[in-house]
C-alpha cells in the first residue's frame, strides 16, 4: 500500500475507531489495513493504536501522528482542489499552432475575439507550415487541414476548407478561359507546392453531368511556391491560373481582381480539425477554445474573413 493511502487509512481508523469501517471506506480488506498499521508501527518503533474489545483508540504517540496525518490529508485535498480548479477554469496560458496563411488570415482574428471573451487567458500563437509535434513543442491545440492519420491525439472536427480555381481579368483577356478541366493544361499555372506538389490538379466531374468522372490534369507554369499569399499576388498580377483556398481568394474575388473559373467542377475539399495532445482529461481552456472555433466554421465561413 502506498504511503498516501496509508495516511488516509490511519486517519479513518482513528476517526471511526474501527479497522473494518476504515477498510470499507477506503475499499481495502481488513487484513490489509491491519498489516499496514503493523508495518508503520514497526517502522516508527512505537505503538500507535490501542486495540481492545470495545474498539480502537490512538495512543499518545498515535494521537500526535494522527494530527500530522490530518495535516497531510488536508494538504492533499487542497492540492486536488487546486488541480481541479485549474482544469475547469478558462484561464492561464493556451499554446495554439497552425499553418502560416490560415493563422494570419483566419485564426488570428478568432483568437483575439476569444481573448476578449476570456480576459483571464493568455495565448501563445505560433505559425508553421511544417508538421509540429504537439507533445514535444508543448502545444495545447493545433488547427490542421486534411484527413488525420490514426494517432493517440485527441481531435475535433471543425468544418471544411474548400478551394477555387482563379485568374485575373487581365490574364483572361489574353488567354481564353478554360471551359473544361482538360483546357487547364494549356494555361500558365501557379502551383502551390505544399499540396499540388505533383503538378497535377484534381477536378471532380461536372455537377450537371451525373456520368462525368474526376479528372487529373498535369499543369506547368512560371511559379511554384509553398506560400498562398505569394500565389494570390501572382494571380492578381496576371501571371496565370491558381488554385487557392476560398479563405485566401474570397476578398480578391469580391474586389474583382481575380475571378473564379470552372465553378461547375468540384475541387478537393480539406477537412479542418482541432487536435490536442490527448483525448483524456482535456482542460477546460482547450475545450472552450475548440467549442468557440466550431461555432465560427459554419457553411461559407470564409465569406466573413477580411
Amino acid at each position: 500500500m502506498d504511503r498516501i493511502t496509508g495516511v488516509q487509512l490511519f486517519v479513518r481508523i482513528v476517526e471511526t475507531g474501527s479497522f473494518s469501517k476504515a477498510s470499507a471506506d477506503l475499499g481495502v480488506t481488513q487484513p490489509t489495513a491491519t498489516k499496514h498499521v503493523a508495518a508503520v508501527e514497526a517502522r516508527l518503533g512505537a505503538r500507535l493504536l490501542n486495540r481492545n474489545t470495545r474498539g480502537v483508540s490512538a495512543t499518545e504517540i498515535g494521537t500526535l501522528y494522527y494530527e500530522k496525518c490530518k495535516t497531510i490529508q488536508r494538504e492533499l485535498e487542497e492540492a486536488d482542489n487546486l488541480a481541479s480548479l485549474l482544469a475547469s477554469k478558462v484561464g492561464g496560458q493556451l499554446r495554439v499552432s497552425t499553418s502560416v496563411s490560415f493563422g494570419r488570415r483566419v485564426l488570428t482574428p478568432l483568437v483575439l475575439a476569444f481573448m476578449r471573451d476570456h480576459p483571464d487567458i493568455t495565448i501563445d500563437l505560433s505559425f508553421d507550415d511544417r508538421y509540429v509535434n504537439l507533445i514535444e513543442q508543448g502545444v495545447d491545440v493545433a488547427v490542421r487541414m486534411g484527413r488525420l492519420a490514426d494517432s493517440s491525439l485527441g481531435a475535433r472536427y471543425l468544418g471544411l476548407n474548400p478551394w477555387v480555381l482563379v485568374a485575373s481579368p487581365a490574364y483572361l483577356e489574353a488567354h481564353a478561359a478554360p471551359g473544361v478541366p482538360a483546357d487547364v493544361a494549356r494555361h500558365r499555372c501557379l502551383v502551390y507546392s505544399s499540396v499540388q506538389g505533383d503538378d497535377r490538379w484534381q477536378f471532380g466531374g461536372a455537377a450537371a453531368d451525373e456520368s462525368a468522372v474526376p479528372e487529373s490534369v498535369r499543369v506547368q507554369g512560371p511559379l511554384r511556391s509553398n506560400n498562398l499569399s505569394a500565389l494570390l499576388d501572382a494571380a492578381r498580377a496576371g501571371m496565370g491560373l491558381a488554385i487557392l483556398p476560398w479563405y485566401v481568394a474570397h476578398e480578391a474575388v469580391a474586389a474583382g481582381s481575380i475571378v473564379p473559373l470552372l465553378v461547375d467542377y468540384a475541387l478537393p475539399v480539406q477537412e479542418m480539425h482541432a487536435v490536442f495532445p490527448s483525448p483524456k482529461l482535456v482542460p477546460s481552456k482547450v475545450t472552450s477554445f475548440i467549442g468557440f472555433l466550431q461555432e465560427q466554421f459554419t457553411p461559407q465561413w470564409w465569406e466573413g474573413r477580411r
